[in-house]
C-alpha cells in the first residue's frame, strides 16, 4: 500500500490512555508510504515514551517548544512548515479546547497555529465527556476553523463504560487520512451547483407537540462538507438540527416538511446535483390544532395526511439535476433501494440501515449501498461519515463529470 507515498504527516500525540495505539498508526501511516513525525504533549509521556515513537518513525520525536538544537531555536515553524497534513491522535478534550482557543503554550500548539497543512482531529474521551455540551462548542468551532474531525468510534471505553468517545482504530484513520490526501474528488465539482437536504422535518400537531424522527443532519452535513471540498457551490436545506455550517456552504433552514418542499423548488432551477439526505416525515396532521391539546381522553385519534414526495418532485422536473436519494431503512436494505430508484426514476440512489447500535441516525459513522440507474453498484463500508461522504461525492462527480 503507497496510498501516501511522499506525505509529510505530523502526528501530535495527547495525554490519554488511547495513546497507546499510537505508535501502530505511525507503523500504518508508514506502510501507506508516509514520512511521519511525531510530536508529544507532556501528558502523553505518561502513557507512551517518545522512544516508542522513534523506533516506529524512525525520526526523532519532538516534545519541546524552546529547542535550542532545532533551529536555531524555531523548530515549530520548521515542523510547520515541513506537514503535508497534522493528525492529532489521540485528541483529548484539554487538548480540543485549546486548539479551539488558538493557545500557543506548548509545541504541539503552536505548530498547529503556525501551519497552514490541513488539521485532522481524532478524539479520544469518556462517553460522557464527549457528550458535554462545553466539548461539542469546542469541536463546532475548530470545525468552522476548517479542522477535519476523524470520529470518535463507539463501543467499549477503557473506563468500563460503553458509548460514543473511541479513538477510531489505526487503520481507520490511516484509511481516511490516505482518502483526504489522494482523493479523486478535488475540484471534481468545480463549477457545479449542488442542492442538498440534510436533518428531520418536524410536522406540528399543536403549539408544543410535534411528529418527527431521530435524524441528526450529521450525514447531510459531511456531504455538504465534501461537496464544497470537491469544489462546488453548495446550498443546504436543513430540517431542526444542532450542526455546524461547513465553510462556504449557504444554509437555509426549515421546519416541515412542506417548508422543505417549497425551499428546494425554489433553488432546484438553478441545481447541477440535488442529494436528498433528508429524513422528511412522509405525514402531517391534517388538522394541526392552534392551541394546546388537553389530556382528557384514555385514547387520542390523529388523521394523517401525505406530504409531498421532494425527491419524487425534483426527479420528474422536466429539466431535473443528477438526482440523488437516500433509504435509511431497518431491513431489506438492497432490496428497497433497488425499488425506490425504479420508482422515483433517481440517477443514484445511497442506502444504508438504520436503528442499530451504529450507522444511521445519530451515529459518527455510517456505512452505504449506492446504486445507479444503469445498475452499478458499491459498498461504501463502516467509516467516519465525512469518509463516506468524501467516498459518496466521488461517486457522484465520475457520473455527472
Amino acid at each position: 500500500m503507497n496510498g501516501l507515498s511522499n506525505k509529510h504527516i505530523l502526528l501530535g500525540v495527547t495525554g490519554g490512555i488511547a495513546a497507546y495505539k499510537s505508535p501502530d498508526l505511525v507503523r500504518r501511516l508508514r506502510e501507506a508510504g508516509a514520512d511521519v513525525r511525531v510530536v508529544m504533549s507532556t501528558g502523553a509521556k505518561e502513557f507512551v515514551t517518545p522512544l516508542s515513537f522513534q523506533a516506529t518513525s524512525g525520526n526523532p520525536v519532538h516534545t519541546d517548544l524552546l529547542d535550542e538544537d532545532a533551529e536555531a531555536g524555531m523548530g515549530h515553524i520548521e515542523l510547520a512548515r515541513w506537514a503535508d497534513a497534522i493528525l492529532i491522535a489521540p485528541a483529548s478534550a484539554n487538548r480540543i479546547a485549546a486548539l479551539a482557543q488558538g493557545f500557543a503554550d506548548d509545541l504541539l500548539s503552536t505548530v498547529c497555529l503556525a501551519s497552514e497543512a490541513p488539521l485532522f482531529i481524532a478524539p479520544a474521551m469518556n462517553r460522557v465527556m464527549w457528550s458535554n455540551a462545553a466539548v461539542q462548542s469546542n469541536i463546532e468551532k475548530l470545525q468552522l476553523l476548517g479542522a477535519t474531525l476523524l470520529g470518535p468510534g463507539s463501543g467499549d471505553q477503557a473506563c468500563g463504560e460503553t458509548g460514543s468517545g473511541r479513538m477510531l482504530e489505526p487503520t481507520e484513520l490511516r484509511d481516511a487520512m490516505i482518502g483526504f490526501l489522494t482523493s479523486s474528488t478535488t475540484a471534481a465539482l468545480s463549477g457545479k451547483t449542488v442542492l442538498i437536504t440534510a436533518g428531520p422535518t418536524q410536522e406540528a400537531l399543536d403549539p408544543v407537540r410535534y411528529i418527527s424522527n431521530h435524524s441528526s443532519g450529521k450525514m447531510g452535513f459531511a456531504i455538504a462538507q465534501a461537496a464544497e471540498q470537491a469544489g462546488a457551490s453548495v446550498t443546504l436545506i436543513a430540517g431542526p438540527v444542532e450542526q455546524t455550517t461547513p465553510r462556504n456552504v449557504n444554509r437555509l433552514d426549515v421546519i416541515s416538511a412542506q417548508d422543505m418542499h417549497a425551499a428546494v423548488m425554489q433553488h432546484v432551477d438553478s441545481a447541477d446535483v440535488f442529494i436528498g439526505v433528508a429524513a422528511v416525515a412522509d405525514y402531517r396532521a391534517s388538522d394541526a390544532q392552534e392551541n394546546k391539546i388537553k389530556k382528557s381522553d384514555a385514547e387520542m385519534t390523529l388523521t394523517l395526511a401525505r406530504n409531498p414526495d421532494i425527491l419524487a418532485d425534483v426527479a420528474s422536473l422536466a429539466n431535473k439535476p443528477f438526482t440523488v436519494g437516500f433509504a435509511a431503512e431497518t431491513q431489506y436494505v438492497e432490496n428497497y433501494a433497488r425499488e425506490k430508484l425504479e420508482k422515483k426514476k433517481l440517477d443514484m440512489i445511497a442506502a444504508n440501515l438504520v436503528g442499530k447500535e451504529s450507522g444511521g441516525f445519530k451515529s459518527d459513522t455510517n456505512s452505504l449501498f449506492v446504486l445507479n440507474k444503469s445498475g452499478d453498484e458499491k459498498t461504501l463500508t463502516d467509516a467516519p461519515k465525512n469518509e463516506i461522504a468524501r467516498q459518496l461525492i466521488e461517486l457522484i462527480a465520475k457520473s455527472v463529470s
